[in-house]
């Protein structure tokens, strides 16, 4: 059974790292994330079904078509990004979530609230992008 959270509860430094509450509080912060996702694209599909690319004018048309554009490349992040905190929320229930692939250790508790999705430490994803410049020069 997940542990109760505090309205005000926030993580802290001062408690084990992942520990029941905090587990609670990132995967309620994941699930809320992903269910504005969804709804999100929920509106976008019905969006795309009501309107109709059969506008007369054809600079309306082009600005339509750009936009459903947009929106369709941003729903496409969206669905990326779904997939990212399904993985995190796996990881809430593997245990493994909050530590750093690369290096098995703790990545930061401020890392995690701006970046739930994280997956590896400020320090290993440094290195990470240093190597991808690296390569990409190559």
């Amino acid at each position: 059974m997940s542990p109760l959270l505090p309205p005000d509860y926030r993580p802290s430094e001062d408690e084990e790292f992942m520990n029941p509450m905090q587990r609670e509080y990132f995967r309620q912060r994941l699930m809320h994330w992903r269910s504005q996702l969804l709804r999100a694209t929920g509106e976008t599909l019905v969006s795309l079904q009501e309107e109709s690319l059969a506008e007369p004018d054809m600079a309306d048309r082009a600005t339509l078509e750009t936009d459903r554009s947009l929106e369709l490349r941003t729903r496409d992040r969206q669905r990326k990004l779904i997939s990212k905190i399904d993985s995190a929320l796996r990881r809430i229930d593997e245990g493994t979530y909050g530590f750093c692939e690369e290096t098995d250790n703790p990545i930061s508790l401020r890392r995690l609230e701006a970046r739930p999705i994280a997956t590896l430490s400020i320090e290993a994803q440094e290195q990470h992008e240093r190597m991808e410049r690296t390569h990409r020069d190559d």
